[in-house]
């Protein structure tokens, strides 16, 4: 049996355990998804999860909460980054709406502290001891604890016929990349770009642009010692103050606080 299914089935082979990994092998794994839920927590740097129509960006101090069923990757590049699993026994959740969708939040408080607790725990833990009782508290504290979703995300599509498009994007983001420009370069009026866009990846050429130079900061922020000038600059942005005012809209931070979640 391959790592991968041997894996998979030690998550969900007793239902009503909870299943803890603290090694960054699903940076392995093929596109999968499990019988229980999973909070998944990235320190010291980003994380990227992948499902079937979006690409998720996840920072350091940050989890994400994937409900069970769902198809999804997770791949990241930095050999210094540390992810802490936990795989969760279903107890009816679908009675609470946050339990149903994949959201990425920050980690403050209690939360965190139970999670570090967790650290040096690993494979299931049964009913009847005090870290089940523990780590069942911390499933149904999240919803109460969590507050707003951290929702840095990229559309995505097997559509071929704008595939090129975003590739170039995604290795010119340096630039202004404006739509009239990109437009031409590629045969499509602004007026059929613009629809394609909508068509494809339900959200706007501007809006696209906008996430794909936010999430380039996050990884330059993150993963550099490059200053917010020098940032701004390298995404695309002739000012810092446009950048500055950008990030924090998106983020919900400023630039130099989100350094230092580093």
């Amino acid at each position: 049996m391959d790592v991968f299914k041997k894996f998979r089935n030690e998550i969900d082979s007793h239902p009503d355990s909870i299943y803890v990994l603290n090694e960054p092998l699903e940076n392995r794994f093929p596109m999968h998804c499990h019988d229980k839920s999973q909070i998944l927590l990235v320190e010291g740097g980003i994380a990227y999860l992948n499902t079937h129509d979006k690409q998720y960006y996840i920072p350091a101090q940050h989890y994400v909460w994937i409900p069970p069923h769902v198809d999804h990757n997770i791949k990241f590049n930095s050999s210094s980054l540390v992810i802490h699993n936990i795989y969760f026994m279903d107890e009816d959740d679908t009675r609470h709406p946050f339990y149903g969708q994949l959201s990425i939040y920050p980690v403050t408080g209690v939360v965190n502290e139970i999670l570090q607790l967790s650290a040096s725990w690993k494979g299931d833990i049964l009913p009847g001891n005090w870290q089940h009782e523990l780590l069942t508290t911390l499933k149904h504290i999240l919803p109460h604890t969590s507050g707003q979703p951290f929702s840095i995300l990229l559309p995505t599509t097997d559509d071929s016929r704008i595939q090129d498009i975003l590739r170039y994007l995604q290795d010119n983001v340096s630039e202004p990349l404006m739509l009239p420009e990109v437009a031409a370069r590629f045969g499509y009026s602004v007026r059929n770009l613009t629809r394609l866009f909508k068509q494809t990846l339900n959200t706007s050429f501007l809006q696209y642009v906008k996430m794909l130079k936010m999430i380039r900061a996050m990884e330059l922020l993150l993963q550099t010692e490059m200053n917010v000038s020098e940032v701004a600059y390298e995404v695309g942005y002739s000012g810092i103050t446009a950048f500055s005012n950008t990030f924090q809209q998106m983020i919900n931070m400023r630039p130099s606080d989100f350094r230092l979640l580093k």
